[in-house]
């Protein structure tokens, strides 16, 4: 009798193991399918009208215009210098876009994520804004190497957005950065330096008459 009660208690003491295990892991993959991502998006790219730094020059918006002619490889050193530095103080937001290893195939999973970012950049609250799609790696490998592989997957991106959401591609700059800009210095081959950065580079003017 007392066998098969401590038998009973292990099988039960295994099933509570295993059913706080599975909603631990169906929890961190909700988590990782974030529903709000859009709206994330939105909220972060969205300008405040008392927002100072929203401020351009004709001279920087001109500056832009022409960037947008451009392939992300075709943006020189010092054009993509002096964007990250008018963007620095911009509306942005970090997006995690898994691509496969040293490739700019926008799989299923990347797809999900360009997706959420489609959404948010279609909504009217952001209508006739410009963005900047930012390719980052993180510190493995050349210099060379990932500054090519950014640019290829910001570039992916771009066409993507364009081409099967038909955002337009007016308002769409693509860069790569490389290794640049690793969002974590201290820890160069840690996942988050891996992503895909989209920044607002609406000016103050515009964000006034909303």
């Amino acid at each position: 009798m007392h066998v098969v009660r401590k038998r009973s208690l292990v099988t039960l003491t295994f099933s509570l193991l295993g059913a706080a295990i599975a909603l631990y892991v169906s929890g961190q993959v909700a988590q990782a399918e974030d529903p709000n991502l859009a709206d994330e998006i939105l909220k972060a790219l969205t300008p405040q009208s008392t927002t100072r730094s929203l401020s351009t020059t004709r001279e920087e918006s001109n500056f832009v215009e022409t960037l947008k002619k451009k392939t992300a490889d075709s943006v020189a050193q010092d054009e993509r210098e002096k964007l990250a530095t008018l963007a620095k103080d911009k509306p942005s937001i970090d997006i995690d876009i898994n691509f496969d290893f040293n490739s700019d195939k926008i799989g299923p999973t990347a797809a999900q994520a360009v997706k959420e970012v489609a959404k948010a950049l279609s909504n009217p609250q952001l209508t006739g804004n410009t963005f900047v799609i930012a390719g980052h790696t993180d510190g493995k490998g050349t210099d060379l190497y990932n500054q090519n592989l950014s640019e290829r997957r910001a570039e992916a991106v771009k066409r993507y957005l364009v081409e099967i959401y038909k955002i337009p591609a007016r308002t769409v700059v693509a860069v790569g950065y490389g290794k640049t800009m690793l969002k974590n210095p201290g820890d160069p081959f840690a996942s988050e330096n891996r992503r895909v950065q989209v920044v607002n580079m609406t000016d103050k003017d515009v964000a006034n008459k909303r």
